[in-house]
């Protein structure tokens, strides 16, 4: 036998092979759109274990499962890089309001706070069984409250060089990065310089820094700018988070934010966005209480608003919250989402709870609302205040990924955001197939390749021979979020089929109960995995 005779003799044998290998899991007929934001192809996919080992046609070979997706897209599992999904996942460790939608993976730690320390965390994790995938950034707020409490100061030399020891450990557990929540206390409280010091640690373990910016409404362009200093300043990637123009006076400064953004890629920093696709938001009602107030924490907060000599400066902070910040301008724009003790009070704004009391409905009178609700213990709320032109030119922008930055919820408890249950599926119905504010391929590409390479999240996010098996297949005529601010919940259709590292999910629609989800630990990580 000639040379070239056994080159094509040795070539044959393996086409046969592969032809008639059998798969754990056959997905046929199929059309692929693979996450990098190609032009969608049609193929098969045989997979073995925990890996996509086979694409193309494979119409001789069998599988143990086969999943039939004629019709349907076939995509990577969607990774959802901005959560607090903490909030319910032992409850619901089965994720479903996130698996129906296709999402493969969940992040957590993100506005400052995060579980700490990080290994023990994953530990509980695995102990869980969980059916997402699962990392973690290490929150920069609740580091500092490790150390200083809710003090209002610069931290002493001993104590920076503490919390910049707990930001190395927790990158050598796995976390992905560093969160902050400037807006936040006791967040707010910190410099730009003592936040790019404990950044230089993230940085160092190749992670990246995740920012709840100091400010989202009238101070918003010198918060992107704080932003991407820290990022000049630690030498490392920076994401401005759930990223969106709060109050009527600043709508449309979006324009002017991504600007910037362009220009310090351009520049060579890395750069980029995550959004959802919505026109509120959801956080605490402490929101809209001067940070200054909140020095201290509760207790301190509470002696303040019964103090005569602050309790009025506290009610013209809020009230100026409400007419130019998360207010939206009216009280009405206001809705309490979750609140554990006073459950009546769930999907009533504030003004529906002036008058409940005889107030006349004004910005002054839902500010005593707001102080009812921090005595009594706080609640979640969601204020309507984006405008959708804000949210267009966002999505649109070539580095923003698509994130929920929702919690996991139980079915039928409290008032959640709507984007618990429909992130995912709301931009690939409303803003691809009705309003074609995105093409299908770009939209799958902010949902998967994008989040996983800003994250360093390896062999995930492509559907490519040799990556973990985290599949999404879904009828992209169908696919819409059904959750309202009215009913949130509803689970999002149209998926019909999802795998995580190879383990059908869902099947038909249905979540089997199945709980395969790894760690998936960051750049930094030294341990075992």
């Amino acid at each position: 036998m000639t040379k070239n005779n056994k080159f094509l003799f040795l070539t044959l044998i393996f086409i046969f092979s592969c032809s008639n290998h059998e798969f754990d899991i056959l997905i046929v007929n199929g059309t692929i759109v693979d996450g990098s934001g190609s032009t969608p192809y049609k193929a098969d996919i045989g997979i073995i274990d925990d890996r996509i080992t086979q694409i193309g046609n494979l119409s001789n070979s069998s599988g143990k499962h086969t999943i039939d997706a004629l019709n349907l897209i076939v995509s990577p599992g969607f990774i959802d890089s901005h959560t607090h999904a903490v909030r319910g996942i032992f409850d619901v460790p089965t994720a479903e309001s996130s698996i129906l939608q296709g999402v493969t993976t969940l992040t957590e730690g993100n506005d400052g706070t995060s579980p700490y320390p990080i290994d023990e965390h994953y530990k509980a994790i695995k102990d869980a069984q969980i059916t997402p995938n699962w990392s973690v950034f290490v929150g920069q707020g609740t580091i500092r409250r490790k150390v200083m409490g809710m003090e209002n100061r610069n931290p002493t030399k001993d104590e920076l060089a503490l919390m910049r020891s707990m930001v190395r450990q927790a990158m050598e557990d796995g976390a992905l990065g560093i969160s902050t929540g400037l807006f936040y206390v006791p967040g707010s409280f910190s410099t730009t310089k003592e936040v790019i010091e404990l950044s230089k640690e993230a940085a160092d373990y190749g992670g990246i820094y995740i920012s709840h910016m100091r400010e989202e409404a009238s101070e918003i362009i010198k918060s992107v700018n704080e932003t991407i200093n820290i990022g000049i300043k630690a030498n490392i990637p920076v994401q401005i988070t759930h990223h969106k123009i709060i109050g009527k006076n600043n709508w449309g400064l979006s324009s002017e934010t991504l600007k910037l953004v362009d220009a310090s890629i351009e520049k060579g920093l890395k750069v980029t966005i995550d959004q959802y696709p919505y026109t509120a938001s959801q956080t605490s009602i402490r929101a809209l209480i001067p940070q200054w107030a909140q020095a201290g924490g509760r207790k301190d907060l509470l002696k303040r608003i019964e103090d005569p000599k602050t309790r009025q400066l506290l009610i013209d902070g809020i009230v100026q919250r409400i007419l130019f910040d998360r207010g939206g301008g009216h009280p009405k724009n206001i809705f309490i989402s979750k609140n554990t003790w006073d459950t009546s009070m769930e999907g009533k704004n504030l003004a529906d709870l002036c008058l409940e009391r005889g107030l006349e409905v004004t910005p002054t009178n839902a500010a005593l609302i707001v102080f009812e609700i921090i005595k009594g213990g706080g609640a979640s709320a969601v204020y309507h205040a984006i405008n959708s032109n804000d949210v267009d030119e966002i999505m649109q922008h070539p580095m923003t990924s698509i994130a929920s930055d929702g919690p996991l919820t139980v079915f039928n408890e409290g008032a959640p955001h709507p984007r618990t249950y429909g992130t995912f599926a709301r931009v690939l119905g409303r803003y691809v197939r009705e309003r074609n504010i995105l093409t299908l391929e770009e939209a799958i590409r902010k949902m998967t390749s994008l989040p996983a390479s800003v994250l360093s999240i390896k062999k995930r996010g492509l559907i490519k021979e040799g990556y973990f098996a985290d599949i999404t297949v879904f009828d992209s005529n169908r696919i819409i979020d059904k959750a309202t601010f009215e009913n949130p919940h509803q689970y999002a259709i149209g998926v019909n089929f999802v795998l995580v590292n190879g383990i059908i999910v869902v099947e038909n629609g249905i979540h089997n109960g199945k709980r395969p989800g790894r760690i998936l630990y960051g750049p930094g990580y030294r341990g075992n995995k």
